[in-house]
């Protein structure tokens, strides 16, 4: 579905305070629709291998994919961390890892055939630097044999400053990668100590200087607030220091406390997390400070600087959006490898198991590792389509939308209309007869406007992060 470039300016003024906590309630990332607890296990390897078969026989098999892989090894526990991860210093397990993705990619490229085209790929975590330079080289080996990368395609990491140095970021550079994302958090000692990860400011800012050095194209920092003894102070503090180290990208996420799902949460003191009238300052703080450091506000959360390709694919209506966040490469199928990972193939979504010990024991068995997934209902593909169209380029066009979809969007959608009014009251949505725009302010609370059209999202709202 192709859309207009969204009116949305790139420097939007500070939200008022009033504004970000009335909508100060937990909903979705959207990453997918329908997300991921929507998953069913009799979506199983069979439904998955089908649509890896009928991705290799379409006329569109030659668009590129994108490949994610998921490293789950971690040296030591941050407390505030939601992934899957195997805590470990048994380096020995990251080579037995590797064998088992190389049964995978077997299997997967025996259903989707050889030389499959790849534009974007992304090894995330737990740690993929908890592989050795030899491994990563072999990890990326074996993908190049299976697939066809495309010339000046996007490859990515996940680097936890504590695992690098210099002399490993040349070697990532040597083997391809062209965009890092460092996990940063806070700079404040006492909030590290509170999240159990402690990492100089000094050692990010050397890294971040040989990483320039070495050419990379895009560089991005991850940071949270409502972590634990954050506070006004230092988390201006922190502000200060990301302004001086002017990564190209920043994704600024709210920490989300979830101690009965997520057990190393149970570490933190929730006296000692900010309230929630705290958060929302810090939340609007950032947004003040990163707006006026030249930073575009590219949604969701994220910021870039204005010659970044995520800027520039944000004002020529080109955004995208998938599990790992917003991308410059166009909307299309991702083929995931390793434990948990999360796929989409044509109109399913995939994950494997999140077991190693599962994982392990099925591809012994010469079985795709995929345990549950789903597969869209018109429906859900039509409410996909305008979510990403709010999500991406903050517009959605009535004739575009009808036109894919055969649809009469006003009948289709009352409800959903009629629940933005407050929202357009609000100054959050400018509501036209043949479209719905979000508005400067409407941007920053763009998860809030998407949720009106998510049919699922009133009964398992409180499994998420909140939107504030």
């Amino acid at each position: 579905m192709s859309l207009p470039v969204a009116c949305v300016p790139e420097t939007p003024s500070v939200l008022p305070v009033e504004l970000l906590r009335r909508f100060d309630v937990p909903g979705p990332r959207y990453t997918s629709y329908p997300t991921a607890d929507r998953f069913v296990e009799t979506f199983g390897a069979g439904d998955y291998a089908q649509a890896l078969h009928l991705r290799r026989d379409a006329d569109a098999a030659g668009e590129p994919l994108s490949l994610y892989v998921h490293i789950p090894f971690c040296e030591s526990l941050c407390y505030y961390c939601a992934c899957n991860k195997v805590v470990t210093k048994h380096r020995e397990r990251g080579r037995q890892y590797l064998d088992y993705l190389a049964r995978e990619v077997a299997l997967q490229v025996a259903q989707l055939g050889p030389g499959a085209p790849v534009g974007q790929l992304h090894l995330g975590g737990g740690t993929p630097t908890f592989l050795d330079d030899e491994e990563l080289g072999e990890l990326v080996a074996l993908l190049r044999r299976a697939f066809a990368f495309v010339p000046g395609g996007e490859q990515s990491i996940e680097i936890d400053p504590r695992t690098v140095d210099a002399k490993r970021l040349a070697a990532l550079a040597a083997l391809g990668f062209n965009r890092l994302s460092f996990g940063v958090q806070d700079f404040d000692p006492a909030v590290q100590e509170a999240v159990h990860r402690i990492q100089p400011a000094a050692q990010v800012f050397a890294l971040m200087d040989a990483a320039r050095a070495l050419g990379f194209r895009s560089i991005n920092v991850d940071l949270i607030y409502g972590l634990p003894r954050q506070n006004d102070a230092s988390f201006e503090r922190t502000l200060a220091q990301i302004r001086e180290l002017r990564p190209d990208r920043i994704a600024l996420y709210a920490y989300a406390h979830l101690p009965e799902r997520f057990k190393p949460q149970r570490r933190i003191a929730a006296d000692e997390l900010p309230d929630a009238p705290t958060r929302v300052r810090m939340l609007g703080r950032a947004i003040a400070a990163l707006s006026e450091a030249g930073y575009v506000y590219i949604g969701m959360d994220h910021f870039a600087l204005p010659d970044d390709p995520l800027a520039v694919a944000k004002r020529e209506g080109r955004l995208h959006r998938d599990f790992q966040g917003y991308s410059t490469q166009p909307d299309g199928d991702l083929v995931a490898l390793g434990v948990s990972a999360i796929g989409r193939v044509g109109a399913t979504y995939s994950q494997n198991t999140k077991t190693l010990e599962d994982y392990y024991a099925l591809l012994d068995q010469g079985r795709l590792p995929v345990v549950k997934g789903l597969a869209l209902s018109d429906d859900d593909v039509l409410r996909r389509d305008v979510i990403m169209a709010l999500m991406c380029r903050g517009r959605v066009d009535f004739d575009a939308v009808e036109a894919a979809h055969g649809i009469a969007f006003a009948d289709y959608f009352a409800p959903e209309r009629a629940a933005l009014v407050p929202m357009a009251e609000q100054g959050l949505v400018r509501l036209s007869p043949r479209a719905i725009e979000v508005t400067e302010a409407g941007w920053f609370l763009v998860r809030a406007v998407a949720m009106v059209f998510d049919r699922y999202c009133a009964a398992t709202r409180t499994r998420f992060s909140r939107v504030v």
